[in-house]
């Protein structure tokens, strides 16, 4: 996943309804803390802005399990 990307949002949340459409704007960082806090980090893992589509414009933040990519930018 990437900046430019069209997904869907997979999980509701207030004000914002599952298979909702957004742009993600983009990739924010996830960890502020060092690595020998006794936290498992998922290389995977990453909070996306994303800009919603059909709304007023904003942007929420979401972590990359709760989206899904429909059209990648290239």
């Amino acid at each position: 996943m990437q900046a430019g990307d069209l997904v869907r949002i997979k999980r509701a949340s207030i004000g914002i309804p599952m298979d909702t459409l957004g742009l993600v704007t983009a990739k924010k960082k996830l960890f502020d803390r060092p690595p020998d806090e006794g936290y498992n980090r998922h290389e995977n893992e990453a909070i996306w802005e994303v800009q919603m589509l059909g709304t007023k414009p904003h942007a929420r933040r979401y972590m990359s399990r709760d989206l899904e990519v429909i059209n990648a930018s290239r």
